[in-house]
């Protein structure tokens, strides 16, 4: 049980003085336990370094959707790669999304970042350019998935790479801030 989360104790004590046992029941937080705080821009890269599953969110029209999706994160994009189908043709119209990752140990022990940003397709033939950026996902994406892209990849309908413009990015953290208190 982690420091931070509130307990309540209760023993049973032997006829000769020695605690039998001894039970943790955990308690609710009190007014004033927790406290939330904007996480800076290294805390934000760090996490967004560490994780590889993200939820994108984008919209078309009168429908927002939200998807979980694997990513690679590099000075300032997020690299990744999809299938075609209704997330694309969406995409194709409307290239400005949300992207959250989350690192959740209990309620009120968290970490959120929602990014902005504008999605990019790749493709892998037409301007020198675009041919190195394609290869240069290719590449990341096979860091998270061995043999991505080739005769070996586990998810091979996922032929699409794309990258994401992080313009704006903001992260929040949940904390208890004191250690657990007990009452017998």
């Amino acid at each position: 049980m982690s420091a931070a989360k509130k307990t309540r104790a209760s023993k049973t004590v032997s006829g000769d003085g020695a605690n039998s046992d001894v039970q943790l029941t955990a308690l609710p937080p009190a007014r004033g336990d927790v406290s939330f705080r904007e996480m800076d821009r290294a805390e934000i890269e760090e996490m967004l370094l560490r994780n590889r599953v993200g939820r994108l969110a984008f919209s078309f029209h009168d429908r927002v959707d939200v998807q979980p999706i694997h990513y690679v994160y590099e000075r300032g994009w997020l690299y990744g790669r999809t299938s075609e189908g209704d997330k694309i043709s969406s995409l194709t119209h409307n290239q400005w999304i949300a992207f959250e990752v989350d690192e959740v140990n209990d309620v009120f022990d968290w970490k959120s970042i929602v990014i902005h940003g504008s999605f990019w397709i790749l493709r892998p033939r037409g301007s020198p350019r675009a041919e190195e950026l394609w290869a240069k996902a290719a590449e990341l994406v096979s860091r998270i998935v061995p043999g991505a892209l080739s005769e070996n990849d586990p998810v091979a309908f996922r032929q699409t790479l794309f990258r994401i413009a992080v313009s704006d990015a903001r992260g929040r953290e949940a904390k208890m801030k004191r250690a657990g208190r007990t009452t017998p």
